[in-house]
């Protein structure tokens, strides 16, 4: 498979991809299409209800199939079929783990609808976000209210749904009850950890706080838990590992995950619009408190207090894109930038070396290393 533009080597196949001669690039389309089938079946469900549901659940649809790198199933798959090579006790159908991984994807997108409600997003991979699409069509249909409001509450709902059918995708994937049993603690922790960590991002924003030690437990809850070491410990979980393994696992899930989120940070300033899919400096526009503002902060009391002061003033408080730019023009002047790299430099090194130690090697630690670059170098 790939994440960004590089070709990654998958460990175990699902589906069709059981086979040894199985192309791993169909990971992601096999992710695909247990999502597909999942949807299909609640669809049919909730048509009953009436048709606006379903014109909702069709918002919900188009999201979670239209895009996504598919990184967290991909993670999941991974430590399930490493736990197995390094002396897994559970023996489960790749299929059934297939649809259980696949519901990451669900909670994902409940917390990226969500998120970009917060942080009133126009855009996500290049489109509407799903509360500007609920939106407009409510614009265009001419209804009754305000409809900036009712693209809002709609779009609160239909992350609601993704939720609840995360818990119903992965409690009903076929798993057995002794793996389900096994992965309760993780699926339960990642849950609580994502929503907690998004709490405490909208909490220092508002506080405009500047704690670099906080700044780090957002990226640890609401990113690096859920995208990285979460995943991997409900694959090994699943898979039935031995402790070393998991811990292993869920270290290298933990720095890798920290530093995929500096990276975002840096992109949230920096990236290109045409990649992300995201206005450049949009992070700057919301007020984020991140690591790489904090930093910049920092130097610049000791180096150009007046920029410090500009920064500490406009940050959070403009969406004009030229005093966007300023602002980034700002943090970059700092050499925040090089702090940053550094530390996604020594995560990645740190992450890695979880692995070593553990005598994780052969195709598990390859493609674990392999991700850990493409996810720490990426360019969206």
């Amino acid at each position: 498979m790939s994440i960004g533009n590089e070709e990654i080597v998958v460990v175990g196949a699902p589906s069709g991809l059981a086979r040894e001669d199985a192309n791993p690039a169909d990971f992601p389309s096999a992710v695909k299409g247990a999502l597909e089938a999942f949807l299909d079946e609640r669809y049919a469900e909730v048509e009953k209800i009436g048709p606006p549901v379903t014109r909702s659940v069709q918002h919900l649809r188009d999201f979670i199939l239209g895009g996504g790198k598919r990184i967290r199933p991909l993670y999941a798959w991974t430590g399930f079929f490493g736990a197995r090579a390094a002396g897994g006790v559970g023996s489960e159908d790749p299929e059934a783990v297939l649809r259980a991984v696949s519901s990451l994807e669900l909670i994902q997108a409940c917390a990226l609808i969500h998120d970009d409600i917060i942080d009133a997003s126009d855009t996500r991979r290049g489109n509407p976000t799903v509360h500007r699409a609920v939106e407009a069509r409510h614009s265009k249909d001419d209804l009754f209210g305000d409809s900036a409001d009712y693209g809002r509450n709609e779009a609160i709902l239909i992350g609601d749904f993704a939720l609840i059918w995360a818990e119903d995708m992965w409690r009903y994937s076929g798993l057995s009850e002794a793996a389900l049993t096994r992965a309760a603690e993780p699926w339960r922790g990642m849950r609580t950890e994502v929503i907690g960590g998004q709490l405490l991002d909208i909490a220092l924003e508002a506080a405009a706080n500047e704690s670099v030690e906080m700044a780090n437990n957002v990226n640890r809850y609401k990113t690096a838990a859920y995208t990285i070491e979460r995943p991997l410990h409900l694959g090994a979980a699943i898979a039935g590992a031995p402790a070393d393994t998991i811990e292993a696992f869920r270290g290298y899930g933990r720095d890798i995950g920290i530093a995929f989120q500096l990276r975002d940070d840096l992109l949230g300033v920096f990236g290109d619009e045409a990649v992300t899919g995201k206005p450049a400096g949009d992070d700057l526009r919301e007020g984020k408190r991140t690591v790489l503002l904090a930093a910049a902060l920092n130097r610049l009391d000791a180096t150009d207090p007046v920029s410090a002061a500009r920064l500490r003033d406009r940050v959070g408080r403009t969406s004009d894109r030229d005093e966007l730019a300023e602002l980034a023009a700002i943090v970059e002047s700092s050499g925040a930038i090089a702090d940053v790299e550094k530390q996604i430099a020594d995560l990645t090194e740190s992450g890695l070396a979880h692995l070593s130690r553990a005598g994780i090697d052969g195709e598990v630690a390859n493609t674990l290393r392999d991700l850990a670059i493409r996810a720490t170098e990426r360019r969206a």
